[in-house]
């Protein structure tokens, strides 16, 4: 793209018009865009606009005079942004979207702190710019304040070991306890090499690892199943890029099989999202079935669901659609057969943080968002041409962000329980009562005095009808607690003590925001951590015979290690795994991590 002109402006903007004047609204996304083609002479005859999207462009810097003086809207995401001081000339802007620059403020930041040093300091300084780095840049959602941290340090770091001087760990001053990292920094992406340094030339869509890379199993007494890696994938790459290892994974659900006679069985499909695409993939082939991409987007979950369609031949069809919403508090439905958007529901002013299905109702849809609020939504019964009109049947309000959703799966169709940053809490979900905008019933709050209410629970999810697996209150456990010894105590109160009938020995770290999950039929709980193991439990003994809790939490049945070395183009010696969920038969198990890799492993 060669530099812009008032025919290319007249032809992006909106509403449409001859005179620049006159725009307000323009879209100069995906266009490839370099800083230099910024005219500000052309741009400063836009003297009424008020949003500007510059987002999928290869932008270092913003001309300091672009003269826009009435812009409230202003889009920046996935550019090669290095600062944004030049920000202090837009005085009305409301609204500013820079994901996708994550060395934006810590580069910033570096500059800053360098031009302050002394030739003879700048050796000693290094170890002394992580730690403020970590301490003073801001940048991301609220509740991710501990994940942007441990992320700001890893930047850092590489930022510093790029000028050749490597920080020591042992010259870093122990973080404060919100600042929580993974034990040793993931290597530099750029300097890594197989040992013959020679990259290999596999398909940035998929990387296999090969049963010789065969995780390792601690805790198995033998008798457990075993689980191999299958394939390891780099499907949501920022163009296709085997080199790219940023891109954060958010949310990962399996296809449920909707064959009659088939409840609770599972198809070998699973659809994971994360940066600006959804993917669809077959677990056992490895194979990418369909990718989505919405530009501009961040995806941070998705949920599945069936719909019996009424052809235009009179016969009844059945189809699944996957929702899929994340940054920009979008709703999009896709027609996973089709491979299309079919629907936008245009949910939430702010991010959609997670989305579920009801269990009983297959086109109720529950959006949490980071305004603070639950919205029950009917999708309705799409048209022949596949077209939603979807209503609000409810409105939660909640005093902290929601992280988790799950209906209760005794009465899903009267409570909802979520996780969120102040704790766990419920509400009444009834459609037959007269309000329809609700407050939290009850509060849980869990006994031990580390466990008091408003702590973050970040993990939720029933192991079968009645017990309850969260994660968050206490560090360093999963607690399993019972939801109908819990309920039948409640009388008016709204606050009220959990039954614990187990706690589970999990990861000591610090970090938040690893999301558990169940296996109900199987009786298994399953949670990543910041090593890159997965924890197994297998908690049937527990749901069959309960006894008296056990003074110390209960081991995991198997820890998966990470396989190393691995066959990708790039090795990570380093991973977290943020997400884990297996198939109701426990078949087919996928992980997501912090470095971009879709990871399946088969139970042998």
């Amino acid at each position: 793209m060669g530099p812009l002109s008032a025919r290319l402006l007249m032809q992006r903007g909106r509403p449409k018009s001859d005179r620049l004047g006159k725009i307000r609204s323009l879209d100069l996304s995906g266009l490839k865009l370099l800083s230099e083609h910024l005219d500000p002479k052309l741009l400063s005859r836009l003297k009424q606009l008020q949003e500007l999207d510059l987002s999928n462009n290869q932008l270092e810097t913003l001309p300091a005079n672009l003269g826009l003086s009435h812009l409230r809207v202003l889009r920046c995401a996935n550019n090669q942004l290095g600062d944004v001081t030049a920000l202090c000339q837009f005085p009305q802007l409301e609204e500013l979207s820079l994901e996708g620059n994550p060395f934006l403020t810590v580069t910033a930041h570096w500059e800053k702190f360098k031009a302050a040093l002394s030739p003879e300091e700048a050796e000693k300084a290094q170890a002394d710019f992580v730690r403020s780095a970590v301490r003073d840049v801001r940048y991301g959602p609220e509740s991710l304040s501990e994940f942007t941290q441990w992320r700001v340090r890893m930047i850092s770091e590489e930022l510093v070991a790029s000028g050749g001087i490597q920080v020591r760990e042992a010259d870093i001053p122990e973080r404060p306890p919100k600042a929580t990292a993974a034990r040793e920094p993931r290597a530099k992406p750029a300097a890594l090499k197989r040992p013959d340094d020679t990259p290999l030339s596999l398909s940035p869509n998929k990387r296999v690892c090969t049963s010789s890379s065969s995780a390792h199993v601690e805790g198995s007494d033998g008798s457990q199943p075993t689980l191999e890696p299958l394939h390891f994938l780099q499907c949501h790459s920022k163009n296709n890029s085997p080199r790219d290892l940023e891109t954060q994974l958010w949310a990962c659900a399996f296809e449920p099989a909707w064959e009659e006679g088939q409840a609770g069985a599972t198809s070998q499909t699973v659809a994971t999202c994360g940066g600006e695409a959804v993917c669809v993939i077959d677990c056992q082939t490895g194979i990418v079935l369909h990718k989505y991409k919405a530009p501009g987007e961040e995806f941070f979950s998705v949920a599945w669901t069936a719909l019996t369609v009424v052809t235009q031949a009179g016969h009844k069809k059945r189809w699944s659609v996957l929702a899929a919403a994340g940054l920009r508090g979008l709703v999009r439905l896709l027609h996973v057969q089709a491979g299309f958007c079919c629907g936008v529901i245009r949910a939430h002013k702010k991010a959609i943080a997670t989305l579920c299905f009801s269990p009983t109702h297959e086109t109720h849809l529950f959006t949490a968002s980071y305004d603070k609020r639950i919205i029950l939504w009917d999708l309705g019964v799409p048209n022949h041409d596949y077209e939603f009109q979807a209503s609000q049947l409810l409105t939660l309000d909640t005093t902290s962000i929601p992280l988790r959703l799950c209906p209760v799966a005794s009465c899903p169709d009267t409570y909802l329980l979520a996780g969120c940053e102040g704790g766990c809490c419920c509400w009444d979900v009834r459609l037959d009562q007269p309000q329809k905008r609700r407050v939290c019933e009850v509060e849980f709050v869990f006994s031990e005095g580390a466990e008091a209410a408003g702590r973050r629970v970040d993990g939720l999810a029933f192991v079968n009808e009645d017990v309850v697996a969260s994660k968050g209150n206490s560090l360093g456990t999963i607690c399993l607690w019972s939801w109908s010894q819990t309920w039948v105590g409640r009388g008016k109160q709204s606050t009220l003590a959990v039954v614990v009938l187990a706690r589970l020995q999990w990861s000591p770290t610090k970090l938040a925001y690893f999301s558990l999950s169940t296996c109900p039929g199987e009786g298994i709980v399953l949670c990543g951590d910041e090593e890159g193991n997965v924890w197994v439990y297998d908690v049937r003994h527990i749901l069959t015979q309960p006894s008296p809790l056990p003074a110390a939490p209960q081991a995991p049945t198997q820890i998966l290690k990470w396989p190393q070395p691995w066959a990708l183009g790039q090795m990570v010696t380093k991973t977290m795994v943020n997400t884990v969920v297996a198939n109701p038969t426990f078949t087919y198990l996928t992980a997501l991590t912090d470095s971009n890799i879709v990871a399946i492993w088969k139970r042998q």
